[in-house]
């Protein structure tokens, strides 16, 4: 790993993440299927982001201050700015997020961007479904999603979901 890189892991009820940031900027976080050896970190973005997740999971946090860093095409880079933009607890389709694009022709594009999201539930790609409100694609897998969609709907309105 390059030596400008940090990375660490932290248990969740999702599993483990994997984290990467530069010192100054947080630019990857991956999900974990498989049991992972423990790695900690003591920077203080490390213990800033972790702060921040584990605030989320215990539902006293809704919106993220950190600074982010990820990296991809000019329009993916607007797409995950959108994304910033979907209030904790609601979602959008992919149809709803093509037309803040510009476009309903931008549908698919939309898709491929949410899904090249690198850092998610900071950019919180799992708000985005299907037009029927369906569940569709998520890098961490669709149970993984549900759960977060969950988790940010039951926070806001204090009841179940039914997927």
């Amino acid at each position: 790993m390059n030596p400008d890189l940090y990375l660490f892991r932290m248990d969740t009820p999702l599993k483990p993440l994997e984290i990467v940031h530069n010192g100054t900027f947080l630019m990857y976080i991956n999900f974990c299927d498989v049991v992972v050896e423990p790695k900690t970190c003591d920077h203080p973005l490390s213990v800033e982001i972790q702060l921040q997740l584990d605030a989320y999971f215990r539902h006293e946090l809704s919106v993220f201050n950190l600074p982010l860093q990820p990296y991809g095409t000019d329009f993916e880079q607007k797409v995950w700015k959108e994304l910033e933009k979907i209030p904790f607890g609601k979602t959008y389709s992919y149809k709803d997020l093509a037309l803040k694009m510009g476009s309903v022709t931008y549908t698919r594009a939309v898709g491929s961007a949410n899904g090249k999201n690198p850092i998610p539930i900071i950019i919180p790609c799992h708000r985005v479904i299907g037009n029927k409100g369906q569940l569709t694609g998520f890098s961490g897998g669709l149970w993984r999603k549900q759960w977060l969609l969950e988790h940010e709907f039951n926070k806001t309105h204090g009841i179940q979901l039914l997927f």
